[in-house]
């Protein structure tokens, strides 16, 4: 064997996992999203007496020809905000319009069960700094088509400040 051919078979042998690594992330996102795209709908939450309110706690779509969705949490009030969704490469991404002014993206773990999508801080705009409160993580748990629940975790100095568990169910017309 020459040393050209040597030297080929040792840098395949080195990239080769790192190509498998990405073709599974880019997957694992892909599926996620796909995942997100069937939450398509209006969802109320349950309240603490386990019966579901009557008016729309978030509402999620799918636009941008599919290649984004966007979740309307708490429409039309004055909490009201909105958190985009969509592939960036081998990544899901999401950014969330808070009502702090602040604009955190968050990427999704890469997992092999789609519906449990666990969201972390990457970068934000309009952060003075990382110690200012915003956004941290999220869990978003699919229990079902019609079913599923949302973690919420701000973080300021470092340190979780506010975590907000919220549990929806469609609403059917």
């Amino acid at each position: 064997m020459n040393y050209r051919t040597l030297f080929c078979t040792f840098v395949l042998a080195l990239v080769a996992p790192a190509l498998v690594a990405m073709a599974d992330e880019k997957a694992s996102s892909t599926a996620q999203f796909e995942q997100l795209k069937k939450l398509a709908g209006d969802w109320v939450a349950v309240a603490k007496d386990a019966n579901p309110g009557d008016r729309v706690a978030t509402s999620i779509r799918v636009t941008s020809g599919g290649s984004a969705i966007q979740e309307t949490i708490f429409p039309g009030t004055p909490k009201e905000m909105v958190t985009m969704y969509h592939l960036d490469g081998n990544h899901l991404v999401l950014t969330h319009y808070c009502m702090l002014g602040n604009q955190p993206t968050l990427r999704a773990e890469p997992s092999s069960d789609p519906s449990r999508l666990v969201f972390k801080f990457l970068r934000a705009g309009n952060l003075q700094s990382e110690n200012d409160q915003h956004m941290d993580h999220v869990t978003l748990t699919i229990l079902g088509p019609d079913h599923y629940t949302a973690e919420w975790t701000a973080c300021q100095d470092g340190k979780d400040c506010h975590i907000e568990n919220l549990d929806f169910v469609r609403k059917h017309k």
